[in-house]
Parts: C-alpha cells; structure tokens; sequence
C-alpha cells in the first residue's frame, strides 16, 4: 500500500499512572497516537520521553528513544533519558555566574561544575500536564514553576514545554518561559535516539549531517574556551554526510573521559529564525530525521558514558546519539556569546522540530 493510500486513524491520547514518587506523588503517563499511529509516551516526571515508536520502510513501528520499563529506574537516577532539561541544559562552569554585578554558586553534580541545571534540575520535578488533540495532532502541554532560589537560580521562572506528534509526522517542541528576576534560561530535550530501535545495537553507522561550519572548543572538563573552530579537515566535520563512527576514534582523547562526541555546533543562522540544524539516516531501518530549530547551536552527544549498566537500562557504549537544540554551553561566563539572560518583561521561546521520514 503507497503511502498516500495509508487508512488514516483518528488521533487519541490517554493516560495512566506510570508510579509515585518517595512522597507519594502520583506520576501520569500519557500515550499520544496520531493519525498515521505513530505513538509518544510521556510522564509528568521530567516531562520526560519515555518512548517514540516510528516505522521503518516497512511500516513496522519500533522505539527509538532510549529509556527504562519503569518509574523506579527513572527515579533511581540515569543520564537523562527523554528529560526536559532546565533551568540551563549543559555546563556552567564551577556553578558560578556574575550578573548586575552579584555573583550566583549553583549546585555542582558534574565535578566542580554545574550541568542540567544541578542536582535538582527540571529533569527531576514533577509538571502539571494537559493532553490536546486538534487537527494538527496529538500532544502534552507541560507546565511547572521553578522557585527564586531553586539550585541556586535567581528569580521565579514559569516554563511551559508543549510537546506536539503531528499528523505528518513531526514531532514539534516549544518550550516559553517569564522570569520575575534576571536569570539565565537555557532548555533543550535530551532525547537519545537510535533510528534502528531501541536495543538494536549501536549508532556508529548513523549517517548524520551537522549544518553547521564552527563549533565550540572546550577544555578537559569539557567547558568551552570561548574560541570557535573550524570544522574543516577535523573529526568535527559534518558538514556533508559521514557516519558516527567514520572519525570518533580520531577526536583527541582527554583522560578520564570515554571517547566521543560531546561539542556544541555552531549553527549559521540567529536564535530567531527556524532552520536545518541536521539530519541523522540509518541506512538498515531507513528510517531518518531532520531537525530545525530556532537556536544558535547543538549539541552532538555520541552517549560516550553509557556503560551497559543497570543505571543506563542496560545501554552499551554509542547505543544512542543526543542532538540538543540550545544556547551555547556556560554562556553566562562568555560574553561574546549569545545573551542566555531573561529579564522581566520577556519571554524566552524555543521552538525545535523533529520530521520523520523514510528512505
């Protein structure tokens, strides 16, 4: 059956208890299927993807988002998997920042520095949620109110992150937020996705395109220098198709760290407008993915420090790949990089889109 002749479905979305948390705090989970049956489960704890079934050229569905069966393993701690990120995805470094001349200490959970907005981050809060369907799709609209203080954070900050699976096939995610004090604001979704299914083995024969000529130098705790570098005749160019694994070996080694990818490109536009950051093919399932954004980078993750234990689902080394939309990494501390500061009276906005398709 052509594609154009596929039965469509009507788009549905319902909810069940996923587990409660230590105090008793129910977590709901919602499963969003739109017309072409395409399913997206999210919880209410870290507003978190648990799991996105696709086809492959087949019509066959399978998950490719990285996570666990159950709660207790989200809440036991993990790298991430499906999380809303907040309130600054990536690196701060030492948690500390100056702003109209008071310097703010975060909470530290990555060494001396602070990484996915701290100990706490959003990642770890429980959202209000509500479920929509209307003639574009199916989807979750998240809500939830970081208090003045919280890890550190100057200012309360109302976030909302709207979680859309369209009926064509995209997957579209805006996240708002308004601050009642200056603060920075830097949120992304850190998927890990694997095009041919979750548990299906590693990503390194991946195809991915990065749009993107500079990327973002960082030290060996792997916060930025402040200096961007050229692509060119580097392990780093994306710029046309390569697999994962086509150079991984060759990106310098820093010790004590597993090899891989973990920079923030540079994209060639502003933060305001929608464009191609990249696209990832796996050649086996043929299913692929296009990623535009409104942000300035993105951040390539090659999932270096999975480590097939029990805390990462079992996931081996390189078994999914992070393309994090975002601001660049320890921005605050960086000048010369794109403002990360929300002031009163503004609203932080961020739209990234993920579109499905076959080949």
């Amino acid at each position: 059956m052509k594609s154009s002749e596929k039965r469509k479905n009507i788009a549905t979305v319902s909810k069940s208890t996923f587990g409660k948390t230590s105090s008793g705090k129910v977590i709901d989970l919602y499963t969003c299927t739109n017309s072409n049956g395409l399913i997206l489960k999210m919880m209410t704890f870290g507003a978190i993807i648990v799991s996105l079934e696709i086809p492959d050229r087949d019509e066959k569905l399978s998950n490719v988002s990285l996570g666990f069966d159950s709660f207790e393993n989200y809440l036991a701690g993990n790298p991430y998997f499906g999380a809303t990120i907040g309130r600054f995805c990536n690196r701060i470094s030492e948690g500390k920042f100056s702003l109209n001349g008071k310097q703010y200490k975060l909470s530290t959970n990555d060494g001396l520095n602070h990484l996915h907005g701290g100990v706490k981050g959003f990642d770890r809060a429980v959202w209000n949620a509500r479920s929509f369907v209307d003639k574009l799709g199916v989807g979750i609209e998240f809500t939830y109110r970081s208090a003045d203080g919280e890890e550190g954070y100057p200012g309360n900050l109302d976030v909302s992150a709207v979680y859309t699976l369209k009926n064509d096939n995209e997957l579209i995610v805006e996240f708002a937020a308004v601050s009642d004090k200056p603060t920075p604001v830097n949120l992304t979704n850190h998927n890990y996705w694997n095009l041919g299914g979750s548990g299906s083995g590693n990503i390194l024969n991946h195809d991915l395109t990065i749009i993107a000529n500079l990327y973002l130098e960082v030290n060996n705790n792997l916060i930025p220098t402040g200096k961007l570098l050229d692509v060119e005749d580097s392990p780093f160019d994306f710029t046309t198709a390569k697999t994962v694994g086509e150079h991984i070996l060759s990106i310098p080694k820093i010790e004590g760290l597993p090899q891989g990818y973990d920079h923030c490109y540079v994209l060639p536009d502003d933060n305001k407008n929608l464009k191609l950051a990249a696209r990832v093919k796996d050649s086996v399932s043929g299913r692929a993915m296009d990623i535009y954004t409104t942000q300035p980078g993105i951040q390539f993750y090659s999932g270096n420090f999975l480590n097939g234990r029990s805390e990462c689902g079992c996931n081996e080394q390189y078994s999914g790949f992070c393309l994090e939309t975002q601001h660049f990494p320890d921005a605050p501390n960086h000048p010369k990089f794109s403002s990360t500061i929300l002031i009163p009276d503004e609203k932080y906005y961020h739209l990234t889109i993920h579109r499905f398709f076959n080949e």
